[in-house]
């Protein structure tokens, strides 16, 4: 858990950028009929052309550039030749290597008109993301983001947190330490140091926190089949509040142009 330098910070925004702006296109181009593969095509070609290497492909044998995982699937799910149909919720999960640094981010996107209880959840997933980042300060500890990620789910909301996967430090390595559980106690864990980059990833299901693993050993998806969303951001820890280095801006830019998506 090393602070990064002023230098390294430089490097890793210029990574989070071209990331964020890689899934605000994806947004735009997300919809029932599309598949998962011709998006992750795109994504392949798009950060390549921008001089960025997808940190997922060939990540332990991963063979895609995104993982794109569709209603009951948390994460790691493979993009696939089957269309999206309305209603879906689909999370993409991307990473990106550019000049010797990783970035990380994800966004959960609702195709046409999706049940209100799901978009609740996601709803909640995504402000328990910016809960637990609010606590990424200097000297604050680990717990203290667990704990706030698990409040708003848990004990403010009627949602289960995935306990088995985490969030992550991020820079040199696509995962370094610390790890960042989404469940956890104020005041527990590593101390937080000024200049260290994480990435918070909170994994919410609308139903049970069991989860299991599919049998292309690589997706994770709920037991009982209940829909589950994911939102993601990389950051850096600061003294009097969090630098987000990734952006859900291009995102919902992108929802917003898309007739075809709900905004949540």
């Amino acid at each position: 858990m090393k602070p990064k330098t002023e230098q390294e910070l430089v490097i890793m925004r210029e990574s989070c950028v071209l990331l964020s702006k890689a899934l605000g296109e994806v947004a735009k181009r997300i919809r029932p009929g599309t598949t998962g593969i011709a998006l992750d095509e795109f994504a392949f070609e798009y950060i390549s052309d921008h001089k960025g290497k997808p940190a997922f492909k060939g990540f332990h044998g991963f063979p895609y550039s995104l993982c794109i995982s569709v209603n009951d699937a948390v994460v790691h799910g493979f993009p696939t030749t089957k269309e999206y149909q309305e209603g879906d919720i689909v999370s993409v999960d991307c990473g990106i290597l550019l000049n010797g640094y990783y970035s990380d981010m994800a966004y959960t996107f609702a195709l046409g008109e999706v049940s209100e209880p799901t978009l609740q959840m996601m709803r909640v997933t995504k402000a328990s993301l910016y809960a637990g980042i609010e606590k990424a300060i200097t000297n604050n500890r680990i717990g203290d983001i667990s704990n706030a990620i698990q409040m708003m789910c848990e004990k403010d909301n009627p949602y289960a947190l995935v306990r088995e996967l985490v969030g992550h430090g991020i820079g040199k390595g696509l995962h370094e330490e610390p790890q960042v559980p989404n469940v956890g106690r104020r005041g527990d864990g590593k101390k937080l140091l000024t200049n260290i980059t994480i990435a918070i990833e909170p994994m919410v299901n609308l139903g049970t926190r069991e989860i299991y693993t599919m049998d292309d050993k690589w997706t994770i998806a709920t037991e009982d089949g209940e829909p589950s969303a994911h939102f993601e951001h990389t950051l850096c820890v600061k003294p009097n509040a969090p630098e987000i280095l990734t952006t859900f801006d291009f995102i919902e830019e992108g929802i917003r142009g898309n007739k075809e998506l709900t905004f949540v």
